[in-house]
Formats: structure tokens, sequence, C-alpha cells
């Protein structure tokens, strides 16, 4: 009687080592390999679109690779928005002042995710890239950039922000939505650490009709 129960026991310890093993395992994964996202704002329109269904690629970061021009990145949200001109005139790379402090709370945050905001913006800039936003263009070392994701008669304003005339300092992007009048972007809260960068986005995988790859 006293075997069985014992066996009992060492069959439930064995399931939960099992469950235990495989969160951990999931957990890794979703964190330096990939995971799936909804887009739920309309800030990437019309080459991302709300409620589509994204996979994320993470090994990027995984890595300590910086993306290339054209990539469309996932990044934490700054927790400054919009930067002031003193702010700008000192230093253009985005705010990140609310970093939870407990060991806990960094796990939860940064590896579970949980209450953390990300956004999901297109790269346009690179360190050493000199970036202008004059007349509605874009200029990147003083040659305007062609942009045929965006939708015809689009024009790229100074977003309400001071960072529209800047050299991007050494492992940061600079970014931009394509849906340039309704994006909060790198023209108001600076450029994004590498450290911030989260994954590539990689395959549009909802609705079916338009699973694939996507591209630049």
């Amino acid at each position: 009687m006293e075997e069985n129960k014992m066996s009992k026991i060492k069959d439930i310890l064995e399931w939960i080592l099992c469950i235990v093993i495989a969160l951990v395992i999931a957990i890794l994964f979703r964190y330096y390999i990939g995971t799936p996202t909804i887009v739920k704002q309309p800030s990437m329109y019309p080459t991302l679109k709300e409620d589509q269904r994204l996979w994320l690629n993470r090994w990027a970061r995984t890595t300590k690779k910086l993306p290339e021009k054209g990539d469309i990145i996932t990044f934490e949200a700054p927790s400054t928005t919009t930067l002031s001109l003193s702010e700008k005139e000192e230093n253009v790379i985005a705010r990140y002042e609310n970093e939870p402090k407990s060991i806990w709370g960094k796990f939860s945050y940064y590896v579970l995710e949980m209450h953390k905001m990300s956004y999901i913006k297109r790269v346009i800039g690179l360190p050493g890239d000199h970036i202008i936003i004059q007349d509605g263009k874009v200029y990147v070392n003083n040659v305007q950039i062609e942009e045929s994701y965006l939708q015809s008669g689009v024009v790229t304003d100074n977003g309400n922000g001071y960072c529209t005339d800047l050299v991007v300092p050494e492992n940061t992007v600079f970014v931009m939505g394509d849906n340039r009048n309704h994006s909060t972007d790198s023209r108001s809260f600076g450029c994004i650490p590498l450290e911030r960068i989260e994954s590539k986005v990689w395959i549009r995988i909802w609705p079916l009709n338009l699973f694939g790859k996507i591209d630049k």
C-alpha cells in the first residue's frame, strides 16, 4: 500500500517536472527565438493593419545585431513620448525612466512582458546617418529616400516633435510609422537604443490570404 502511494507521488512529481521544463523552454523560446503578436494600432498602415497577426523574429536581439534600413521592428515604448527642444539639444536618444527595480519586477516586465507596451515601426536611419525631414520629405545623408510603402499623397511632417534634423547616435536607430500622420515615433521621442529593440517583424500569419514574409 505504501509502495503504491510512493509510486503515485513519484508520478505526480515527474509530471510537475515535465510541466516546469516545458514552461521554461517556452519562455526561453519566446524571449530568444520568436513569438506571435497582434497589431493594435494604425501607425504602420497600409503595410500593417489593426488585428493582423504577425510572427516576430527575436534572434537579432539574442545576437545583439542592429536591424537594417527598411526593417519593421518592435521595441519597448519610451517612457517619454515627446522630447522638449532642450532635451533634444542635449540628447536625441529616447528616454526610458520607468524601469522596474525588483528582480521579480524585471523578470515579469522584460521576460514575461507583463504590463509592457511595445511599438511597431520601420527603421529609417542607422548610426551615423544624418536625418532631415523637410518640406514633407525624408532625407538620409542629404539624399531623399524612396518610400513606396507609403500611401499616395502622404507627406512627412515634424510629427509634433523636434527630432527632424539630427545625426543618429551610435547603437541606436531612427524609426517612423508608415502612417506618418498617425504615428508617434522618433520624430517625437528620439532614436531607439539597440538594447530596447525586441524583434524584427518577419511573417504575417493572419489573415490567411495575406500569409507570408513581410518585405521591406
